[in-house]
């Protein structure tokens, strides 16, 4: 059994027009739920084994906030990897991300952009998401024993976090 989370990239700032998209920082608000679910993620589900990011600032910034929270060296290449193809990735080509990098790995987490991320996330069985959120998580878990046998359709949504569900 294999268990993959989906992370989308903490809200990002539009404020310097001039950034390329890929550079786009955190804005405040993504500043304050990045810590906030990452802090939620390690009560409720512990350390990854692997953590996979774009490269773009917003989605890396966020999976290392979330790799200092879960005490992950983001400079061993074992457990923090980024992959450029994540950054504008379709649903498949980040289960082909998934394939490709998941290794020995019993749980990966992806940190990426939409409409990938809803995409992907509703190849899985479950009930229908219409937004996958900024700094939202979802799991999924997949009957498989090798990632390169990764298929939505083996794989079950068993759970979905979002910051909105704590902060009003």
């Amino acid at each position: 059994m294999k268990t993959i989370y989906l992370v989308r990239h903490a809200k990002s700032s539009w404020k310097d027009e001039s950034l390329d998209d890929i550079d786009r920082p955190l804005n405040r608000r993504g500043r304050r739920d990045a810590p906030f679910m990452s802090k939620l993620f390690v009560a409720k589900e512990g350390a990854p084994d692997l953590i996979l990011t774009s490269p773009a600032v917003r989605a890396h910034t966020t999976a290392v906030t979330f790799a200092e929270a879960l005490r992950i060296d983001t400079d061993d290449r074992k457990h923090f990897k980024v992959i450029d193809d994540i950054y504008e990735a379709s649903e498949r080509e980040l289960v082909a991300t998934l394939r490709q990098h998941g290794g020995k790995a019993e749980r990966v987490m992806l940190f990426g952009h939409n409409p990938s991320m809803t995409a992907l996330a509703n190849r899985f069985q479950g009930d229908y998401i219409a937004n996958v959120p900024t700094c939202a998580i979802v799991k999924a878990t997949a009957d498989i024993s090798d990632w390169a046998d990764l298929s939505p359709k083996k794989g079950q949504r068993v759970a979905f976090y979002y910051p909105k569900q704590y902060f009003q």
